[in-house]
Protein backbone atom coordinates (compact mmCIF):
# COMPACT_ATOMS: atom_id res chain seq x y z
CA UNK A 1 0.00 0.00 0.00
CA UNK A 2 2.58 2.55 0.95
CA UNK A 3 4.41 1.93 -2.46
CA UNK A 4 1.34 2.12 -4.46
CA UNK A 5 0.47 5.66 -2.69
CA UNK A 6 3.69 6.87 -3.13
CA UNK A 7 3.99 5.76 -6.62
CA UNK A 8 0.68 8.00 -7.52
CA UNK A 9 2.10 10.91 -5.72
CA UNK A 10 -1.13 9.94 -3.31
CA UNK A 11 -1.04 11.34 0.84
CA UNK A 12 -0.14 9.24 3.57
CA UNK A 13 -1.69 11.15 5.95
CA UNK A 14 -5.30 10.08 7.54
CA UNK A 15 -7.68 12.70 8.18
CA UNK A 16 -10.73 12.45 9.45
CA UNK A 17 -14.17 12.60 8.03
CA UNK A 18 -14.87 16.52 9.17
CA UNK A 19 -11.20 17.53 8.56
CA UNK A 20 -11.31 15.73 4.66
CA UNK A 21 -14.60 15.45 3.26
CA UNK A 22 -16.65 17.75 5.38
CA UNK A 23 -14.83 20.67 4.77
CA UNK A 24 -13.18 19.91 1.35
CA UNK A 25 -16.14 18.32 -0.42
CA UNK A 26 -19.64 18.40 1.34
CA UNK A 27 -19.38 22.33 2.83
CA UNK A 28 -17.89 23.31 -1.23
CA UNK A 29 -20.74 21.52 -2.66
CA UNK A 30 -18.41 19.02 -4.59
CA UNK A 31 -20.19 16.18 -3.30
CA UNK A 32 -21.16 14.12 -5.70
CA UNK A 33 -23.84 12.11 -3.61
CA UNK A 34 -22.36 8.64 -5.03
CA UNK A 35 -22.63 7.31 -1.14
CA UNK A 36 -18.90 5.97 -0.95
CA UNK A 37 -17.68 7.41 2.24
CA UNK A 38 -20.79 5.62 3.79
CA UNK A 39 -20.14 2.40 2.75
CA UNK A 40 -16.10 2.74 3.12
CA UNK A 41 -16.46 3.79 6.86
CA UNK A 42 -15.19 0.47 8.56
CA UNK A 43 -17.11 1.73 12.02
CA UNK A 44 -20.72 2.65 10.47
CA UNK A 45 -20.10 6.29 11.61
CA UNK A 46 -21.34 7.87 8.18
CA UNK A 47 -24.87 8.08 6.35
CA UNK A 48 -26.85 9.73 3.94
CA UNK A 49 -29.02 12.44 4.65
CA UNK A 50 -30.64 14.62 1.62
CA UNK A 51 -27.99 12.99 -0.41
CA UNK A 52 -24.83 13.98 1.72
CA UNK A 53 -23.05 12.17 3.92
CA UNK A 54 -23.49 13.04 7.62
CA UNK A 55 -21.77 11.96 10.92
CA UNK A 56 -23.67 9.54 13.00
CA UNK A 57 -21.39 8.19 14.94
CA UNK A 58 -17.86 9.58 16.15
CA UNK A 59 -15.94 9.38 13.21
CA UNK A 60 -11.98 7.39 14.35
CA UNK A 61 -9.97 9.04 11.71
CA UNK A 62 -8.95 6.00 10.28
CA UNK A 63 -8.52 8.33 6.88
CA UNK A 64 -10.68 5.44 4.56
CA UNK A 65 -13.74 7.46 4.04
CA UNK A 66 -10.81 9.99 1.96
CA UNK A 67 -9.12 7.18 0.19
CA UNK A 68 -12.55 6.58 -1.28
CA UNK A 69 -14.26 9.43 -2.07
CA UNK A 70 -13.89 10.45 -5.71
CA UNK A 71 -13.95 14.51 -5.24
CA UNK A 72 -11.33 14.58 -2.42
CA UNK A 73 -7.78 15.43 -3.87
CA UNK A 74 -8.89 14.03 -7.04
CA UNK A 75 -6.66 13.66 -9.93
CA UNK A 76 -7.44 12.39 -13.45
CA UNK A 77 -3.42 11.75 -14.34
CA UNK A 78 -3.05 9.79 -11.56
CA UNK A 79 -6.20 7.46 -12.05
CA UNK A 80 -5.13 7.11 -15.74
CA UNK A 81 -1.84 6.13 -15.17
CA UNK A 82 -3.44 3.26 -12.80
CA UNK A 83 -5.93 1.89 -15.01
CA UNK A 84 -4.08 1.97 -17.97
CA UNK A 85 0.05 2.20 -17.31
CA UNK A 86 0.11 5.97 -19.27
CA UNK A 87 -0.62 9.28 -19.18
CA UNK A 88 -3.23 9.86 -22.85
CA UNK A 89 -1.30 12.01 -25.33
CA UNK A 90 -2.80 14.69 -26.77
CA UNK A 91 -4.57 12.98 -29.22
CA UNK A 92 -6.42 10.85 -27.21
CA UNK A 93 -9.51 13.10 -26.88
CA UNK A 94 -11.93 10.91 -25.19
CA UNK A 95 -9.51 9.13 -23.28
CA UNK A 96 -7.65 5.42 -23.96
CA UNK A 97 -9.69 3.06 -25.89
CA UNK A 98 -9.09 0.22 -27.96
CA UNK A 99 -12.03 0.45 -30.68
CA UNK A 100 -15.20 2.57 -30.68
CA UNK A 101 -18.29 0.68 -32.33
CA UNK A 102 -22.54 1.00 -32.39
CA UNK A 103 -23.75 -1.41 -31.16
CA UNK A 104 -27.53 -3.14 -30.50
CA UNK A 105 -28.90 -5.61 -28.68
CA UNK A 106 -30.63 -8.73 -30.35
CA UNK A 107 -33.21 -10.16 -27.58
CA UNK A 108 -36.39 -9.07 -28.02
CA UNK A 109 -36.74 -8.83 -24.61
CA UNK A 110 -33.98 -6.07 -24.05
CA UNK A 111 -34.80 -4.56 -27.62
CA UNK A 112 -38.31 -3.62 -25.41
CA UNK A 113 -37.09 -2.02 -22.67
CA UNK A 114 -33.57 -0.61 -24.57
CA UNK A 115 -32.60 3.24 -24.05
CA UNK A 116 -30.85 3.47 -26.85
CA UNK A 117 -29.05 0.23 -28.75
CA UNK A 118 -29.25 -1.81 -24.88
CA UNK A 119 -25.51 -2.69 -25.13
CA UNK A 120 -25.04 -2.41 -21.32
CA UNK A 121 -28.00 -4.71 -20.75
CA UNK A 122 -27.03 -7.19 -23.24
CA UNK A 123 -23.18 -6.97 -22.08
CA UNK A 124 -24.75 -7.91 -18.48
CA UNK A 125 -27.31 -10.16 -19.21
CA UNK A 126 -24.76 -12.49 -21.32
CA UNK A 127 -22.25 -12.32 -18.82
CA UNK A 128 -24.01 -13.52 -16.07
CA UNK A 129 -25.62 -16.28 -18.41
CA UNK A 130 -21.87 -17.40 -19.52
CA UNK A 131 -20.86 -17.06 -15.58
CA UNK A 132 -18.80 -14.28 -16.12
CA UNK A 133 -19.96 -12.27 -13.71
CA UNK A 134 -22.68 -13.68 -10.81
CA UNK A 135 -23.67 -10.22 -10.00
CA UNK A 136 -24.01 -6.55 -11.34
CA UNK A 137 -24.74 -3.35 -9.67
CA UNK A 138 -27.20 -1.27 -11.43
CA UNK A 139 -29.75 1.47 -11.37
CA UNK A 140 -33.84 0.01 -10.39
CA UNK A 141 -36.54 2.30 -9.76
CA UNK A 142 -37.61 3.35 -7.05
CA UNK A 143 -41.35 1.91 -5.65
CA UNK A 144 -42.27 5.29 -4.02
CA UNK A 145 -41.10 7.87 -6.27
CA UNK A 146 -41.15 6.90 -9.72
CA UNK A 147 -38.15 7.22 -11.83
CA UNK A 148 -35.81 7.86 -8.99
CA UNK A 149 -32.54 5.85 -8.99
CA UNK A 150 -31.81 3.28 -6.46
CA UNK A 151 -28.64 1.29 -6.17
CA UNK A 152 -29.27 -2.55 -6.64
CA UNK A 153 -27.56 -5.54 -6.73
CA UNK A 154 -29.03 -7.63 -9.92
CA UNK A 155 -28.28 -11.32 -9.77
CA UNK A 156 -30.45 -12.37 -12.10
CA UNK A 157 -31.31 -11.36 -15.83
CA UNK A 158 -34.64 -10.58 -15.62
CA UNK A 159 -33.50 -8.26 -12.66
CA UNK A 160 -31.36 -6.66 -14.96
CA UNK A 161 -33.57 -5.91 -17.66
CA UNK A 162 -36.21 -4.61 -15.71
CA UNK A 163 -33.29 -1.82 -14.37
CA UNK A 164 -32.74 -0.78 -18.17
CA UNK A 165 -33.43 2.37 -19.29
CA UNK A 166 -31.78 6.15 -17.98
CA UNK A 167 -32.87 7.71 -14.89
CA UNK A 168 -31.90 11.54 -15.28
CA UNK A 169 -31.41 11.91 -11.50
CA UNK A 170 -29.30 10.88 -8.78
CA UNK A 171 -28.12 7.76 -7.30
CA UNK A 172 -26.04 6.77 -4.67
CA UNK A 173 -25.11 3.98 -6.70
CA UNK A 174 -22.19 2.34 -4.41
CA UNK A 175 -24.46 2.24 -1.74
CA UNK A 176 -24.92 -1.18 -3.42
CA UNK A 177 -21.92 -2.53 -2.15
CA UNK A 178 -22.50 -4.21 0.90
CA UNK A 179 -25.36 -6.25 -0.59
CA UNK A 180 -22.30 -7.76 -2.87
CA UNK A 181 -20.48 -8.45 0.60
CA UNK A 182 -23.33 -9.78 2.03
CA UNK A 183 -24.45 -12.42 -0.68
CA UNK A 184 -20.54 -13.12 -1.08
CA UNK A 185 -20.25 -12.18 -4.62
CA UNK A 186 -16.72 -12.49 -6.05
CA UNK A 187 -17.39 -11.19 -9.62
CA UNK A 188 -19.46 -8.46 -10.19
CA UNK A 189 -20.07 -5.75 -13.06
CA UNK A 190 -20.66 -2.18 -11.93
CA UNK A 191 -23.07 0.31 -13.70
CA UNK A 192 -22.14 3.91 -13.18
CA UNK A 193 -21.89 7.57 -14.28
CA UNK A 194 -18.25 9.54 -14.28
CA UNK A 195 -17.90 9.92 -10.87
CA UNK A 196 -19.07 7.00 -9.80
CA UNK A 197 -16.43 5.15 -11.85
CA UNK A 198 -13.90 7.57 -10.80
CA UNK A 199 -14.93 6.23 -7.03
CA UNK A 200 -14.33 2.64 -7.76
CA UNK A 201 -10.98 3.59 -9.51
CA UNK A 202 -10.09 5.70 -6.45
CA UNK A 203 -10.74 2.46 -4.04
CA UNK A 204 -8.45 0.08 -6.56
CA UNK A 205 -6.02 2.71 -6.58
CA UNK A 206 -6.00 3.11 -2.27
CA UNK A 207 -5.87 -0.05 -2.26
CA UNK A 208 -9.39 -0.47 0.01
CA UNK A 209 -10.25 -3.66 -1.14
CA UNK A 210 -13.14 -4.69 0.67
CA UNK A 211 -15.48 -3.19 -1.24
CA UNK A 212 -13.22 -2.94 -4.48
CA UNK A 213 -12.19 -6.37 -4.77
CA UNK A 214 -15.65 -8.07 -5.78
CA UNK A 215 -15.76 -5.74 -8.68
CA UNK A 216 -14.48 -7.35 -11.72
CA UNK A 217 -16.07 -5.04 -14.53
CA UNK A 218 -16.69 -1.26 -14.84
CA UNK A 219 -19.60 -0.23 -17.81
CA UNK A 220 -19.64 3.44 -18.04
CA UNK A 221 -22.35 5.71 -18.85
CA UNK A 222 -21.61 8.86 -20.31
CA UNK A 223 -22.90 11.90 -18.79
CA UNK A 224 -23.48 15.59 -19.22
CA UNK A 225 -24.69 15.95 -16.14
CA UNK A 226 -27.73 14.95 -13.49
CA UNK A 227 -30.43 16.48 -12.36
CA UNK A 228 -32.12 17.37 -8.48
CA UNK A 229 -35.14 14.66 -8.52
CA UNK A 230 -36.91 16.93 -6.64
CA UNK A 231 -36.65 19.79 -9.38
CA UNK A 232 -36.44 17.74 -12.38
CA UNK A 233 -39.64 15.32 -11.38
CA UNK A 234 -41.83 16.76 -8.85
CA UNK A 235 -41.27 20.60 -9.44
CA UNK A 236 -41.11 21.09 -13.48
CA UNK A 237 -42.32 17.51 -14.63
CA UNK A 238 -45.56 16.94 -12.77
CA UNK A 239 -45.83 20.57 -11.53
CA UNK A 240 -45.40 22.21 -14.71
CA UNK A 241 -46.29 20.03 -16.92
CA UNK A 242 -48.91 17.88 -15.27
CA UNK A 243 -46.94 14.91 -16.18
CA UNK A 244 -47.44 12.38 -13.22
CA UNK A 245 -44.37 10.55 -13.38
CA UNK A 246 -45.48 6.89 -12.63
CA UNK A 247 -47.15 7.50 -15.64
CA UNK A 248 -43.67 7.86 -17.51
CA UNK A 249 -42.60 4.74 -19.25
CA UNK A 250 -39.14 6.11 -20.93
CA UNK A 251 -37.04 9.53 -20.77
CA UNK A 252 -34.46 9.78 -23.45
CA UNK A 253 -31.88 13.24 -24.29
CA UNK A 254 -32.05 14.13 -28.24
CA UNK A 255 -30.95 17.69 -28.46
CA UNK A 256 -34.17 17.84 -25.80
CA UNK A 257 -35.56 16.01 -22.98
CA UNK A 258 -37.96 13.24 -24.11
CA UNK A 259 -40.51 12.12 -21.83
CA UNK A 260 -42.53 9.54 -22.95
CA UNK A 261 -46.27 7.90 -21.68
CA UNK A 262 -48.70 5.86 -22.56
CA UNK A 263 -50.54 9.36 -24.02
CA UNK A 264 -47.18 10.52 -26.30
CA UNK A 265 -44.03 11.80 -26.20
CA UNK A 266 -43.43 15.33 -24.87
CA UNK A 267 -40.38 17.70 -25.87
CA UNK A 268 -38.78 19.94 -23.14
CA UNK A 269 -36.08 22.17 -23.79
CA UNK A 270 -32.95 21.38 -22.46
CA UNK A 271 -33.34 25.40 -21.21
CA UNK A 272 -36.18 25.03 -19.14
CA UNK A 273 -34.86 22.46 -16.62
CA UNK A 274 -31.18 24.20 -16.92
CA UNK A 275 -31.70 25.29 -13.36
CA UNK A 276 -32.66 21.62 -11.56
CA UNK A 277 -28.80 20.76 -12.94
CA UNK A 278 -26.93 19.49 -9.79
CA UNK A 279 -24.50 21.85 -9.11
CA UNK A 280 -21.40 19.40 -8.20
CA UNK A 281 -21.85 18.48 -11.63
CA UNK A 282 -19.91 21.65 -12.59
CA UNK A 283 -16.28 19.82 -11.17
CA UNK A 284 -16.49 17.23 -13.47
CA UNK A 285 -14.07 17.09 -16.66
CA UNK A 286 -15.17 13.47 -18.02
CA UNK A 287 -18.26 13.38 -20.21
CA UNK A 288 -17.53 9.78 -21.56
CA UNK A 289 -16.15 8.03 -18.65
CA UNK A 290 -13.18 7.94 -19.75
CA UNK A 291 -11.75 5.57 -16.41
CA UNK A 292 -14.45 2.77 -17.46
CA UNK A 293 -13.82 -0.58 -19.26
CA UNK A 294 -16.47 -0.01 -21.57
CA UNK A 295 -18.13 3.66 -21.84
CA UNK A 296 -21.63 3.30 -23.25
CA UNK A 297 -24.28 6.19 -24.79
CA UNK A 298 -26.62 7.66 -27.34
CA UNK A 299 -24.91 10.66 -29.09
CA UNK A 300 -27.49 10.86 -31.47
CA UNK A 301 -27.80 7.08 -32.52
CA UNK A 302 -31.70 6.11 -33.42
CA UNK A 303 -31.36 2.85 -31.75
CA UNK A 304 -27.97 2.12 -31.08
CA UNK A 305 -25.67 2.43 -28.77
CA UNK A 306 -22.55 4.43 -28.94
CA UNK A 307 -19.83 2.21 -27.43
CA UNK A 308 -16.27 2.37 -26.76
CA UNK A 309 -14.32 -0.37 -25.71
CA UNK A 310 -11.24 0.84 -23.50
CA UNK A 311 -9.08 -1.90 -21.80
CA UNK A 312 -8.96 -5.79 -22.31
CA UNK A 313 -11.58 -6.22 -19.54
CA UNK A 314 -14.52 -4.10 -21.38
CA UNK A 315 -12.84 -6.02 -24.69
CA UNK A 316 -13.96 -9.35 -23.47
CA UNK A 317 -17.41 -8.56 -21.66
CA UNK A 318 -18.35 -6.91 -25.50
CA UNK A 319 -16.44 -9.56 -27.03
CA UNK A 320 -18.43 -12.43 -25.14
CA UNK A 321 -22.16 -10.69 -25.55
CA UNK A 322 -21.08 -10.62 -29.62
CA UNK A 323 -20.41 -14.59 -29.09
CA UNK A 324 -23.58 -15.21 -27.94
CA UNK A 325 -25.60 -13.55 -30.01
CA UNK A 326 -26.75 -10.69 -27.65
CA UNK A 327 -24.56 -8.12 -29.45
CA UNK A 328 -24.34 -6.64 -33.46
CA UNK A 329 -22.30 -3.98 -33.88
CA UNK A 330 -21.06 -1.95 -37.10
CA UNK A 331 -17.93 0.14 -37.30
CA UNK A 332 -18.78 4.75 -36.41
CA UNK A 333 -17.36 6.35 -39.17
CA UNK A 334 -14.47 8.93 -37.86
CA UNK A 335 -16.90 11.65 -40.07
CA UNK A 336 -19.85 10.70 -38.23
CA UNK A 337 -22.03 13.22 -36.82
CA UNK A 338 -21.91 10.78 -33.32
CA UNK A 339 -18.44 10.93 -33.38
CA UNK A 340 -18.72 14.84 -33.91
CA UNK A 341 -21.12 15.40 -30.86
CA UNK A 342 -18.48 12.82 -28.65
CA UNK A 343 -15.85 15.37 -29.43
CA UNK A 344 -17.96 18.20 -28.64
CA UNK A 345 -19.17 17.45 -25.51
CA UNK A 346 -15.82 15.99 -24.38
CA UNK A 347 -14.15 18.93 -25.05
CA UNK A 348 -17.31 21.27 -23.34
CA UNK A 349 -16.82 19.14 -20.29
CA UNK A 350 -13.17 19.83 -20.23
CA UNK A 351 -13.22 23.73 -20.87
CA UNK A 352 -15.97 24.08 -18.38
CA UNK A 353 -13.97 23.00 -15.67
CA UNK A 354 -11.15 24.75 -16.77
CA UNK A 355 -12.94 28.07 -16.62
CA UNK A 356 -14.31 27.16 -13.08
CA UNK A 357 -10.67 26.92 -12.06
CA UNK A 358 -9.50 30.14 -13.61
CA UNK A 359 -12.34 31.92 -12.20
CA UNK A 360 -11.15 31.14 -8.74
CA UNK A 361 -9.47 33.49 -6.29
Amino acid sequence: MESLSYALGMSAKKPGFSDSLLTQVVETGKCASCGTCVVACPFGSLEMAKGKPSLVKECKVCGICSQACPRYEWSMEKAEAFTYGKIRNPQEEFGEFKRVVAAQAKPNDILSVRQDGGAATAMLVAALKNGLIDGAVVSGKSQEKPFMPISILATAPEKIVESAGTKYTCSSALLALPEVLKQKKTQVAFVGTPCQIQAVRKMQMNNVKRLSAPIKYLVGLMCSECFDYEGLMEAHIKGKLGINPADITKMNIKGKMLVTTPAGTTAIPLADIKQYVRNSCAVCEDFSNELADVSVGGLGLDGWTFTIIRTDKGEELFTNAEKAGFLESKPIEETSFSKGLLLKLTKKKHDNVAAKAQLKP
